[in-house]
């Protein structure tokens, strides 16, 4: 056992919005004192009012996550006692183990919303997460796997022995594939995407760009092509905050509109943007449950949930048979995009060469380069097998951290560049 803490906070944000301008103050001081000094402070940048007072969000009888505290779930000798099992577990299941790392977390967040004209919404969101991290070595040769997640649910699941063992041996699969890697190819080329995580990819070259303030503010590839054709007929990509006990998940976002399943693309054709409350207000649409905040010392702002592309009527099998020379990638780690043209860099944490049609070796150091708009319009074969990812994604934007939740079905996707090593 290496650490453990707890720790709990508590506060308030306050935020004035008028036309394009929005201030914020925050404290965490919960006191009529600092209640006026937050409020002095916000009129500083809006004035004193003025206007008509948007209407209210509707209300929700929704329920998707339970409101126990996952924390208390599981006696502190529980969980410590599952993570020495999980390392006693990894170390073996194979001689080349020789660094084992074991996280158990959970949060319980308490959401209150108050609006002027006595409006008020409350949401609790729970939050857990398991993950293992396991390092082999062979003739000198070391090499990682990771694997893990949780979502919006109690503890005792993911402390069950056939659920950890399944992320113990699925991180030791990925760090023995590591292990057997071979200097990535770089150049120009087709590449196959496999279901589920992979569709972090969609989440930062396509998702961000598809935030309601990025293109209200003309900052987006995106803005201006309403109902224009923007990816591959066949492609249809949601952004759904009502999926149960997911991570992305949010019974009210943290405006108090009620989550919602927004079509963002459909069959190619850009049909909406995820809206906060002011984006969605001055681009004259309804908002869709996407403002979001990391806490109360964070103003809310348009974000993404649990953003996924639907499947098509291809068998992965045979898109992968269809690949001629190219790369099979099924494991994602960082990636970097830029909103303004869409382009993006990531890195593959688990992929594979494929040369006429048959899996080869695997490749370490491979990244993926392009944009997100060309990328959408050389979607060349969708999938049947559209997942989710297990729960383990964030996202940053602004300084902010929310979780959300990635999905897609199995993807080839032509003419990205890969960097690596020469081939």
């Amino acid at each position: 056992m290496r650490n453990a803490s707890y720790d709990a906070g508590e506060g308030f944000g306050l935020r004035a919005v008028k036309g394009e301008v929005a201030a914020y103050a925050h404290s965490t001081e919960i006191s009529e004192a600092a209640l006026r000094r937050a409020s002095e402070t916000t009129r500083l940048a809006v004035g004193d009012g003025g206007g008509t007072m948007a209407a209210p969000p509707q209300g929700t009888n929704a329920r998707l996550y339970t409101d126990a505290d996952p924390m208390s779930g599981a006696e502190f000798g529980v969980k410590l006692d599952t993570l020495r099992e999980i390392d006693a577990f990894a170390r073996d299941l194979d001689p080349r183990v020789v660094q084992v790392s074991a996280s158990l977390a959970a949060s319980l967040q308490e959401v209150e919303i108050l609006r002027p004209e006595g409006h008020r919404v409350a949401d609790v969101r729970p939050m857990v997460r398991l993950n293992v991290s396991i390092i082999v070595e062979e003739n000198g040769r070391r090499e990682s796997g990771s694997a893990g997640g949780g979502g919006r649910i109690g503890l005792t699941g993911l402390l069950e022995r056939a659920h950890w063992e399944g992320v113990a041996r699925e991180a030791l699969r990925i760090a023995l594939v590591n292990l057997g890697s071979v200097p990535a190819p770089a150049g120009v080329m087709d590449v196959v995407l496999g279901p589920g995580w992979p569709g972090i990819l969609l989440h930062e070259a396509v998702g961000h760009g598809l935030e309601g303030d990025f293109n209200r503010k003309k900052q987006s590839a995106f803005a201006g092509l309403m109902g224009q054709r923007v990816a591959a007929p066949g492609v249809t990509v949601l952004d759904d905050g009502t999926i149960p006990d997911r991570r992305g998940s949010v019974t009210v976002d943290d405006e108090g509109t009620p989550a919602h399943k927004t079509t963002l693309i459909e069959d190619g054709i850009l049909v909406g943007y995820m809206q906060d409350r002011q984006s969605a207000r001055l681009m004259g649409v309804e908002p869709t449950g996407n403002g979001r905040r990391e806490s109360y010392a964070h103003a809310p702002m348009t974000r993404m949930t649990n953003t996924y592309m639907l499947g098509g009527d291809a068998e992965p099998g045979d898109i992968l048979a269809d690949l001629k020379d190219g790369i099979y990638a099924v494991g994602f780690g960082g990636g970097q995009v830029d909103i303004t043209n869409g382009k993006f860099v990531f890195s593959c944490t688990e992929a594979y060469r494929v040369q006429n049609g048959k899996l080869g070796a695997p490749v370490k150091g491979a990244t993926l380069i392009g944009d997100g708009a060309t990328a959408l319009q050389n979607i060349r074969a969708i999938g049947n097998d559209m997942a989710l990812d297990p729960g383990m994604g964030n996202c940053g934007k602004a300084g902010q951290w929310v979780p959300v939740g990635v999905g897609q079905p199995t993807l080839m996707i032509g003419g990205l560049t890969v960097g690596g090593s020469a081939a």
